[in-house]
């Protein structure tokens, strides 16, 4: 393995010793799937490899960070229809080389003017459909791409959704992979979403064939031509408003009209020699933070990588970090989310020491506010997310993420756009008083955490972020932690075995993580499933790290799914 040496004594360091500039030098941890990719002047990652050679193709022609995220993005919306698309919502946080200023997007969708909760319980819900027209809130991502590009692209915007319309009318290549998600992610589709992903009596295409959406193109076009107004003014709108009140949804063509994206200010925390940044609410950002500032009162990295110790507390933090997510987060416009109390460091400092080091707890409640208040809930095992990252040659970097939520998100295909609408709006809870409780023009809670980090000084260090719903905090922290106390390369640190702690005590793991510490893990009470190979459970991540000292960008890519990284 290439090591972080982090300075003197790293083993036992204290926090504020760890994490210092990279340095690289041969130990032997495990071999590595895939190499790390290193370039000089740019580098792309994707969740497939059509995408990342479009995102490069961009840089390598000029383009920003931003131009080689929109081709990215619009291709994974073809090559990927079943974990996003112009029918699901995106979130990216953005790093200007020149300036050094961070600033974030929010490009989700809100409820439509209808969404009341008793729009719900007349319709005989007591609560919010996972699938189906009323788990669909305006989809936001299309309106991502065309304000970020607006602010950071400098490329003609159509011209960046070529390679996705050429796909899309053209078709690509099914892959072993592709074919296998939508066997296994199917079983809510419509009819006109089974006769496109699922033609062979209800089996995928077959692996090597051709799959082409000429809807979707003819879609692509109207949005490469005619941006936001072609998608949420104009006769897709109209379809997809009209297709969901004809399946007894709530959006409206005026809610499309409404819709709009919000740049907000990004959340930072200081650890391990590195300034993270995330996501405000509507996100999780805030338990990804939560978590990192806990771990400060643990001496993880003296407990020895996925130690039993080492997981345990990890899992058990989490417990923590997530009560308080449950219980609170929601869109600040619309409620009040106590940011500052819950990232308190003294509070947070109180949370962590209530992990038990011989138990596992089966349930922890939020540290304030009443406990029964917690209904975010679990999510689905896979998280059908993708994510997305480029640094250009001037230094900018963007760390982007989109989302249908669940395997083929609403399983509403709408026949004449071709656009699958996702099923971000399921995430909306009806129970009075929560701060998610759906109303008109609310955003959903959003699992969607993309993140970036930053030198002390303010310099880029690496962007990271990952698909997988509930398990994007948890894997983004055991990455960290690969690389900046455990001293992997940025493709060990992604490839290392991972937890995904559930509900209750019980924990998927990877089956690569040793028989000694999964017979510890038992033992302090955890309910494992150990996975066997290389599984979308645990999400597939992407990341992007600049060597400050040599001028050398790493890229790396999880095989858990079909993301690929690319450098030159």
């Amino acid at each position: 393995m290439l090591a972080l040496t982090i300075g003197a004594g790293a083993c036992a360091a204290p926090e504020s010793d760890l994490g210092q500039d990279v340095r690289f030098e041969t130990t032997t941890y495990a071999p590595q799937n895939r190499p790390d990719v290193r370039g000089t002047i740019g580098a792309v990652s994707a969740g497939h490899p059509l995408a990342a050679q479009a995102g490069l193709e961009v840089l390598k022609d000029g383009g920003t960070a931003m131009d080689a995220i929109i081709a990215m993005a619009g291709v994974l919306a073809v090559t990927r229809p079943h974990m996003n698309g112009v029918g699901g919502d995106a979130f990216g946080i953005f790093y200007d080389g020149a300036s050094g200023e961070v600033t974030a997007l929010n490009a989700s969708g809100r409820s439509g003017l209808l969404a009341t909760p008793e729009f719900f319980t007349s319709a005989g819900h007591d609560e919010v459909p996972g699938t189906g027209a009323l788990s669909v809130s305006v989809p936001g991502a299309v309106a991502g791409w065309v304000d970020a590009h607006d602010r950071f692209g400098t490329r003609p915007f159509a011209e960046l959704l070529e390679p996705a319309i050429r796909f899309a009318r053209d078709g690509f290549a099914v892959s072993t992979r592709l074919a296998l998600d939508f066997e296994a992610q199917g079983g809510d589709l419509n009819e006109y979403g089974r006769a496109l992903y699922l033609p062979n009596d209800g089996a995928p295409p077959i692996v090597g064939t051709i799959l082409r959406n000429p809807e979707l193109a003819a879609s692509l076009e109207t949005i490469a031509l005619e941006k936001k107004a072609g998608y949420y003014n104009g006769s897709i709108a109209q379809t997809l408003a009209n297709f969901v009140e004809s399946q007894g949804g709530h959006l409206r063509t005026s809610d499309f009209a409404a819709h709009t994206s919000t740049w907000v200010e990004p959340l930072r925390l200081d650890y391990m020699d590195r300034t993270f940044i995330v996501m405000p609410p509507s996100t999780q950002g805030p338990a990804q933070l939560a978590l990192m500032e806990m771990s400060k009162s643990h001496n993880v990295q003296g407990m020895g990588h996925n130690s039993p110790e080492y997981l345990h507390t990890l899992i058990e933090l989490k417990k923590l970090a997530f009560a308080d997510r449950d219980r609170w987060i929601a869109d600040p416009e619309k409620a009040d989310v106590p940011v500052a109390r819950l990232l308190d460091p003294e509070y947070l400092r109180n949370r962590a020491m209530l992990v038990d080091p011989s138990s596992a707890a089966e349930s922890v409640g939020p540290g304030f506010g009443d406990e029964h208040m917690s209904t975010q809930g679990e999510q689905n095992d896979a998280g059908d997310t993708v994510y997305l990252t480029a640094v250009d040659q001037w230094g900018n970097a963007v760390s982007w993420i989109q989302s249908n939520f669940a395997g083929f998100g609403s399983g509403l295909l709408e026949p004449e756009t071709g656009i699958l609408l996702h099923n971000r709006g399921s995430l909306y809870t009806l129970e009075n008083g929560h701060p998610n409780q759906v109303a008109p023009e609310k955003r959903p809670y959003h699992t969607l955490s993309p993140m970036m980090a930053l030198h002390t000084e303010g310099d880029f260090a690496f962007t990271l972020g990952t698909p997988g719903g509930d398990s994007q905090p948890q894997s983004l922290l055991q990455i960290s932690h690969n690389m900046l106390l455990f001293g992997m390369t940025p493709q060990e640190a992604i490839e290392a075995p991972r937890f995904r702690s559930m509900s209750g005590a019980r924990v998927s793991i990877e089956n690569r993580v040793s028989s000694a510490t999964l017979d510890g893990l038992t033992s302090l009470g955890h309910d494992l499933n150990v996975i066997q190979g290389w599984t979308a459970t645990f999400g597939g991540a992407q990341m992007i790290v600049f060597d400050r000292e040599n001028g050398v960008l790493t890229a790396a890519a999880d095989p858990r799914r079909e993301a690929y990284a690319l450098a030159y």
